[in-house]
């Protein structure tokens, strides 16, 4: 995720996703980002004119389907499992901090989900491992007067969710991701995973999960992006 610093280069990485949004409103099938080409679906897949369970359509609007995660940058962290430490901690009665083994030792959940990502790509159906964060805020004994969860990540980036909706039951700290461990552009060993909400959320290489009672915006949002960031309702940007 990237260094939480105001300069030049970040402000220009807005205005290029900005555009990305745009072209792909207006049809575009191929679109320069972050130095590479992203080949966009075709519109006519299946899969985009299925429902959800909660009745709205799987592909949510302005989005485009892809077949793979793409890696959308950002400052890595350690990717070494040794290395890991993930701080459970705020406004709990049980605050704890868990290494890779102890993060493995939890009940594990497999979920197949679909993700989007606010650049304008949606991947359907994939595959992630992981430990719900249900089960962690239980553990660590949050308290009645918790509204709001922060995603805390390398470098410092953060991202902020409603408790409710980071507690939901396919919301993970994930370690793999179509039965392998994360690769290196998806924030390995470990990631958050909140696919209802924009896929800036889920930060990558996850150090922390803090429970507060007041709304802190997080890296993006403080930089213009969408405080809730719900892809149906296309809250992209502030």
């Amino acid at each position: 995720m990237p260094k939480p610093k105001d300069d030049s280069p970040e402000l220009e990485n807005v205005i290029r996703r900005r555009a990305f949004l745009r072209a792909a409103a207006a049809g575009t099938s191929f679109l320069a980002l972050g130095g590479g080409t992203y080949v966009l679906a075709a519109t006519d897949d299946p899969r985009a004119k299925q429902l959800r369970p909660d009745g709205r359509p799987r592909l949510p609007p302005g989005q485009r389907i892809l077949d793979a995660l793409k890696p959308m940058g950002g400052d890595p962290g350690d990717p070494s499992p040794s290395a890991f430490k993930l701080h459970v901690h705020g406004d709990v009665d049980n605050p704890f901090d868990l290494d890779f083994a102890g993060l493995l030792a939890l009940p594990q959940t497999e979920l197949t989900c679909d993700v989007h990502c606010v650049t304008g790509w949606s991947v359907l159906g994939a595959r992630f491992t992981g430990v719900k964060v249900a089960e962690l805020a239980k553990m660590a004994k949050v308290r009645d007067t918790v509204r709001h969860v922060i995603f805390e990540a390398a470098n410092g980036y953060t991202a902020n969710v409603r408790l409710a909706e980071a507690t939901a039951p396919n919301v993970l700290i994930t370690h793999k991701h179509e039965g392998n461990p994360l690769t290196r552009p998806h924030g390995p060993p470990a990631r958050a995973l909140v696919p209802d909400l924009y896929f800036w959320k889920s930060a990558k290489w996850v150090t922390g999960i803090r429970f507060v009672r007041t709304d802190r915006p997080g890296y993006w949002e403080t930089r213009g992006y969408h405080n809730h960031a719900d892809p149906w309702a296309e809250e992209r940007y502030g």
